[in-house]
């Protein structure tokens, strides 16, 4: 796992996920950049504006952030920051998007520059918060 330095020489961590949804990318897509789908996956109130240069909020403003990129159905690309975290300290995140066999998704994530100090809570939180919420959301559709 790879571990650089970031503002002010803080350690930072790198988050490598990848997952198998049992629905298509544009589906996942959408879930993941439409605050009503998003609110509904994981059952807490978001705020996002679906636009490059965007502000989004989620979990109750415990995430906040920026999106930088979006190729619907394939990417999104923001700068997120969690609540707890330094003063202006952001992580870029990303959600790539790819057909896989039988209709699903294969979704890879990356977020680079997690604070050291919260890479475990965030490493398991993408899991429990996110994807399985996600799947769980999307595969009974």
């Amino acid at each position: 796992m790879p571990v650089t330095r970031g503002r002010l020489g803080a350690m930072t961590k790198t988050i490598r996920q990848t997952v198998i949804i049992s629905a298509s990318p544009k589906a996942t897509y959408a879930a993941l950049i439409q605050e009503k789908r998003h609110t509904a996956f994981t059952g807490v109130k978001a705020k996002i504006a679906p636009k490059v240069g965007g502000a989004f909020m989620c979990y109750d403003r415990y995430i906040s952030g920026y999106t930088l990129d979006l190729v619907p159905a394939k990417r999104i690309v923001q700068a997120w920051r969690s609540q707890g975290w330094p003063a202006g300290t952001y992580s870029l995140v990303t959600f790539a998007l790819a057909k896989a066999a039988g209709g699903k998704t294969r979704l890879t994530f990356t977020q680079i520059g997690v604070p050291a100090s919260d890479y475990k809570a965030k490493n398991a939180g993408w899991r429990s918060h996110y994807w399985q919420r996600l799947k769980a959301y999307l595969e009974k559709r």
